[in-house]
Formats: C-alpha cells, sequence, structure tokens
C-alpha cells in the first residue's frame, strides 16, 4: 500500500471513531476531544501533501464534478448549524458542483426531531480560478461568489408543502472588503479536502445517491 493511500485510511478510521448521528450531520472541531481534533488535522496535512491531484482546476476537473457530502469541518459557517431555532436538527450537507457553467450549491437539510417540520437551507454560488501573481498558478484556489440563500419547508407533519418550496429568497452574504476564497488542497474519486480562506478545513466524501439531483441541480441560480 502506497503512503498517500496508508495516510487516507488513518484520517478515514480517525472520522470513523467520531461518535456518528443517525441524521448523517457533519461533524466540527468543536463537538469532538480536542485530542481527536488534533489528530484529524495532522492527518489532513498529511494527506495534502501527498495530493495526487496538485492542479485540480487543470487536469481534474471530472473529479470535482457532481456531489459531495460534508463530513467534519472547522469552520464558523458549519459550527453555527449546529444550533439551530425551533427545536430544528441539522441533518446531511451536500455541495453540488457544476464545472462547466462555474456553478456550485450548498444545501443543509434541517428537520424537527419529532418530525413536526422538515426542509433545508441551499445557497447558490459562481467560482472562478483565482488570479494570482504566481509564477506558475497554483491551480487550486478558486474565488467564490455567493448569490441567493433559499429557506425551504419540504413537510409538515409528513404533508408535502411545495407552496413552502421555498418560502424564502434572500440575496446571499458575501465577505465585505474581500472576495471568499477556498484552495482544493486533495482531491481523488471518492475525497475531497478544502482550506477556506480564514484557514477553515472542510472534508467532504463523494456522493453518489444525492436525491432530488435533476430538479434541484435545475436552480442553481433561479
Amino acid at each position: 500500500m502506497n503512503n498517500q493511500l496508508l495516510i487516507k485510511e488513518k484520517l478515514q478510521a480517525s472520522l470513523e471513531n467520531i461518535p456518528t448521528k443517525s441524521n448523517g450531520s457533519p461533524i466540527t472541531d468543536l463537538q469532538i476531544d480536542k485530542t481527536l481534533a488534533e489528530e484529524i488535522e495532522q492527518l489532513t496535512t498529511e494527506l495534502e501533501s501527498v495530493n495526487p491531484n496538485l492542479n485540480p482546476l487543470l487536469y481534474a476537473t471530472s473529479l470535482l464534478e457532481g456531489a459531495w457530502q460534508l463530513q467534519y469541518s472547522t469552520a464558523r459557517e458549519i459550527r453555527s448549524l449546529v444550533s439551530l431555532p425551533l427545536g430544528l436538527k441539522l441533518g446531511k450537507v451536500y455541495q453540488v458542483i457544476d464545472v462547466a457553467n462555474k456553478l456550485f450549491f450548498n444545501l443543509a437539510k434541517v428537520k424537527h426531531p419529532l418530525g413536526l417540520v422538515s426542509g433545508y437551507v441551499k445557497v447558490t454560488a459562481s467560482f472562478e480560478p483565482a488570479k494570482e501573481d504566481l509564477e506558475p498558478p497554483s491551480n487550486k484556489r478558486i474565488n467564490v461568489y455567493f448569490d441567493k440563500r433559499y429557506l425551504s419547508i419540504e413537510k409538515i407533519v409528513g404533508i408535502n408543502t411545495p407552496q413552502l418550496n421555498p418560502f424564502k429568497v434572500v440575496p446571499a452574504n458575501n465577505p465585505n472588503n474581500r472576495t471568499a476564497t477556498l484552495d482544493i488542497t486533495y482531491l481523488d474519486e471518492t475525497l475531497r479536502i478544502g482550506r477556506g480562506g480564514d484557514g477553515s478545513l472542510f472534508i467532504l466524501s463523494k456522493c453518489n445517491d444525492f436525491p432530488d439531483f435533476t430538479s434541484l441541480a435545475k436552480t442553481y441560480s433561479t
């Protein structure tokens, strides 16, 4: 077994040591023991150092394409989803990427534990390779431009509510006085690691059973 696969297996084993949630929601570093969080960060850094696709925006766009499920993050925006109002609980979080059109959307499923309400929050965005004064260009950094935020209720006490899907659409927030960036620091057929402009970590796995992909993909920028 080569070094890359060995480190990847160790990282996945560390993630599997985290008590899993039946709703599939991502874990943040604030929810686990500090020692385990440090172990995940160390293994992530080691795996990034043996990235098989150093220039994903040039030579691995086919691997980027499609749906990804967020497994672990240290980002503030993901941490904040842990405490939702009205007793709602975070479920699975997806990112769906359309490379050809340079579009993606993030979708977070939410549900009341008693089954009273279920829905999702979706944020659409566009992206472009970052234009940097580097020789040669890194070909791993993208500039991100958030577009719209959709708040949707899919069901109330088990009854479909298409009239509330979505019930609110507002402009998405972009950082003040700067462009949001994301570095794709590791990419293979099943795993992707990214670092936000503030150093926040995102670990995602490729998802082949994303629900309602066709209908949702039509609403990147609706």
